[in-house]
């Protein structure tokens, strides 16, 4: 059995870190801190975590069992520049960031990749949240195998490649599709129609792609090589160009995917 992870410094006070500290906090893993960049958000994490917070890493406590940095992807390599070395266990949570950047740094380290989009102040199952783990020895493999199931029924050990290659599909899946949510909100607004009118429409989509192929899913004017109409709506969009050109790439994209062109 791996020694059980008991307590936790998370280094970070965006989304993942807020998300992921109340689920650790809610299956008894204490706290310790929160470091932050700016005082009032860490403040503000570490009242409700119970825990003690610094902006300053070199007050950093060194007791604690895991040290979870949740920052952005690109400010990772600099956080882990910031953080005293040594042979604590201290993993990040990126989907783009290799296991590497720890290398020259620390004895103990990986990765605890949650694949969901987070927003603080909303609920997450987080038992239903798929966890990438990876770790550099199969010791800190199993303790972050425990702490994973701890949190989820849904445990996937991938490496730093597996683990980019699903960040690249998360990103077409998730936020360019609620990029299309928000083009599809601003063409409704300009003619006074509400936003909510499509919400049915986009729970049946994102369902259906849950329980069969999207490909089989799909559905349309492009599908159809429907030229009339997409020549119509091109015609509609001739005011705002950048959104004409998405809507031509796209409806082409979906032509040649679904008549085996790609």
């Amino acid at each position: 059995m791996p020694d059980h992870i008991q307590s936790a410094v998370i280094i970070g006070t965006g989304n993942v870190a807020w998300h992921l500290g109340m689920a650790l906090q809610s299956k008894k893993i204490r706290i310790l801190q929160v470091l932050g960049r700016r005082a009032d958000p860490a403040e503000e994490l570490a009242g409700i975590l119970k825990a003690g917070y610094t902006v300053d890493p070199g007050t950093i406590l060194l007791n604690a069992d895991i040290y979870i940095i949740a920052v952005t992807d690109d400010a990772i390599g600099e956080v882990v520049r910031k953080i005293p070395p040594g042979s604590q266990l201290v993993i990040h949570t990126a989907g783009s960031v290799p296991m590497s950047v720890f290398k020259e740094q620390f004895e103990n380290y990986g990765v605890l990749y949650p694949l969901q989009t987070f927003t603080k102040g909303r609920d997450i199952h987080f038992e239903d949240v798929p966890l990438c783990i990876e770790a550099n020895k199969q010791e800190n493999l199993d303790r972050l195998i425990w702490l994973a199931e701890l949190l989820s029924g849904k445990v996937f050990s991938v490496n730093s490649e597996q683990r980019a290659t699903l960040h690249l599909s998360a990103v077409f899946a998730c936020n360019f599709t609620n990029h299309m949510y928000s083009i599809a909100e601003q063409i409704l607004n300009k003619h006074n129609l509400d936003y909510s009118i499509l919400h049915s429409l986009i729970i049946e989509t994102a369902t259906k792609a849950t329980c069969m192929k999207p490909r089989e899913a799909q559905t349309g004017p492009a599908l159809r090589n429907n030229r009339i109409l997409m020549d119509k709506h091109i015609k509609m969009l001739e005011h705002n160009p950048p959104i004409k050109e998405i809507y031509q790439i796209l409806s082409e994209n979906i032509r040649k995917y679904l008549t085996d062109e790609l």
